[in-house]
């Protein structure tokens, strides 16, 4: 086991120096840790430094018992210390290993982003060397900036003059939606006053039509009282004209 970490650790060393110096195997261990990085291989790779942490833990535990013993029982016993010296040493170097695999990664993550930015910082410069070689000369670009710059602020001119028309036009219009606000406000104010009138004028109407009933029916039971007095008129005058008969004749009568 002991044997096998330090394979491992002297490997890790040694792809960290080929990293580190610029040499023809770089690229090759470049490709291989990207080949490695593609598909199942970070789950592999996962999987296995998960494994080296549980049992860099175990290890570490299985010391601390010998150590917890040699307290309580303030003995000490040669195969313990060999076992604890053993584990310690494992400990360590599983340790060691799994921080030297970190920096493996992070070196390759950050000498493959080197390239990724190295590669676009030559793009951008032969797109600047392009663009410097098709650019027109200074005079003439000035020249032509200058035309640009009087167009645009003739442009400006004309929109802040529409700006302007605008302006006077939206007050135009607000000036007359208040006068036309106004006016509707005196039109229904004077529907309002309109409509009470006709309310009232309606009320006395009304209570015109039940006098005239109230009137008309009266009048037809004075009628009727009228014509009850004439019929009693005319008996009573028939009455006065046979006492006047009946008088007269007594008394010429009375005369013979």
């Amino acid at each position: 086991m002991i044997q096998l970490l330090f394979t491992l650790i002297f490997a890790e060393m040694a792809l960290i120096v080929l990293f580190v110096f610029k040499t023809p195997l770089r690229k090759l261990v470049i490709m291989a840790l990207d080949r490695v990085k593609r598909g199942r291989g970070p789950i592999v790779v996962k999987t296995v430094a998960g494994t080296m942490f549980v049992v860099m833990i175990a290890t570490v535990y299985n010391a601390v018992v010998i150590q917890r013993r040699w307290i309580e029982e303030a003995e000490v016993n040669p195969t313990d210390q060999i076992l604890f010296a053993k584990h310690l040493l494992e400990a360590s170097l599983m340790g060691f290993s799994l921080f030297l695999a970190l920096m493996i990664d992070r070196l390759h993550h950050y000498i493959r982003e080197l390239r990724i930015r190295r590669k676009s910082a030559e793009g951008l410069k032969k797109q600047n060397r392009v663009f410097e070689d098709g650019k027109p000369p200074v005079s003439e670009e000035v020249r032509v900036l200058e035309q640009e710059t009087s167009t645009l602020r003739g442009r400006i001119k004309e929109l802040e003059a529409q700006l302007e028309e605008k302006t006077i036009e939206a007050s135009i219009a607000e000036v007359n939606a208040q006068a036309l606000k106004k006016q509707s406000e005196g039109f229904l104010l004077e529907y309002k006053q309109l409509k009470t009138q006709l309310e009232e004028k309606t009320k006395e109407a009304n209570n015109a039509e039940a006098c005239a009933r109230a009137l008309e029916k009266q009048s037809e039971g004075l009628l009727l009282e009228y014509d009850r007095l004439l019929e009693e008129n005319q008996d009573l005058r028939s009455q006065l004209q046979s006492l006047d008969r009946k008088l007269s004749f007594s008394e010429s009568k009375k005369v013979m």
